[in-house]
């Protein structure tokens, strides 16, 4: 390899840098698609100009991300199937573990997922873990950027912390996502890898469909009701959101016990008995199931970092 750099006339370093750059870019653009994909659900006639700014991405100049979103058929003119069903992108993409799974207990499966909140014309970024059986929230992050560093990485600590410190073994559990880059970037891959934590992955969004549900739920029924006008806002209401949702919102699924609720008395029965939550296996939507949680999810608004507040 050394006579190939002296080759090129570059050094190790400087070829692994660049190297390292083309992985950013390519993991920014398969998160961004994905958020495209939101905004246009929502705003279907908003200009990929006004996305720009709203979403500023890191990795990108403004004639780049309009290029990239023709490219996509993502303009205005072209609104018509624009979800691409194929992935020639080259990314790493997992089995989608889930699919037919019967969910018996906690730490078999968390669901992940990044979705945007607007605050005064400008996209942030919040990214949630969720127990797939208790739907409690293990993790957050809110973010001025989509980096892995700010997303999926600080989320992903969250969640682990809050299971060692409740002396739980989280090795196996199966990580279930969208195909986002901030999933398979190599730093986050480094953290599954060694927390034994198995990667997941789908190719459809309903097949995310209870965190997108999340998504929904966070975004339209608390944080849209309240008076965000900064970041710093946000990072503080999505903190108080997180400790209403886990600690007194009922779920039907859950019996209406509320998650923390209903993980204590799952772990204190040792199983669940037969009158006990019914809804547990997890099946593939279809696009229509899709469609309804979207609806829940039309009025988008905005969260950043690491707070260990979910223990309670």
């Amino acid at each position: 390899m050394n006579k190939l750099y002296k080759v090129l006339g570059i050094s190790k370093q400087a070829f692994h840098q660049r190297l390292d750059r083309l992985y950013r870019l390519r993991s920014e653009k398969k998160q961004l698609l994905l958020l495209i994909y939101q905004i246009r659900e929502d705003h279907p006639t908003m200009g990929i100009r006004d996305m720009y700014y709203k979403l500023r991405p890191e990795t990108m100049g403004r004639d780049v991300f309009e290029n990239f979103c023709r490219e996509e058929g993502l303009t205005v003119e072209r609104v018509k199937n624009w979800r691409r069903t194929t992935d020639s992108t080259g990314v790493i993409r997992f089995d989608n573990l889930l699919v037919g799974m019967n969910l018996t207990a906690i730490n078999q499966a968390w669901q992940s997922d990044i979705t945007y909140f607007e605050i005064n014309g400008r996209f942030y970024y919040i990214t949630f873990v969720e127990d797939s059986f208790s739907r409690r929230i293990l993790g957050y992050s809110v973010s001025k950027r989509l980096t892995t560093g700010q997303t999926t990485l600080p989320a992903l600590k969250m969640a682990v912390r809050l299971r060692v410190k409740e002396g739980m073994s989280i090795a196996g559990v199966i990580f279930h996502s969208d195909g986002g880059g901030q999933y398979y970037a190599k730093e986050f891959l480094k953290l599954t890898r060694k927390e034994g934590i198995v990667n997941s992955m789908c190719e459809y969004p309903w097949e995310n469909g209870k965190v997108e549900r999340l998504n929904g739920v966070i975004k339209n029924n608390y944080l849209i009701h309240r008076q965000i006008n900064s970041f710093e806002e946000l990072v503080k209401e999505v903190d108080r959101t997180v400790l209403l949702y886990n600690k007194e919102k009922p779920h039907i699924e859950l019996q209406r016990k509320t998650p923390n609720q209903f993980e204590k008395d799952y772990l204190c029965n040792g199983q669940q008995s037969d009158g006990d939550k019914s809804t547990t296996e997890l099946t593939t939507q279809d696009p229509g199931g899709f469609s309804a949680l979207r609806a829940e999810d039309n009025n988008p608004s905005g969260s950043n970092i690491t707070h260990e507040l979910i223990t309670q």
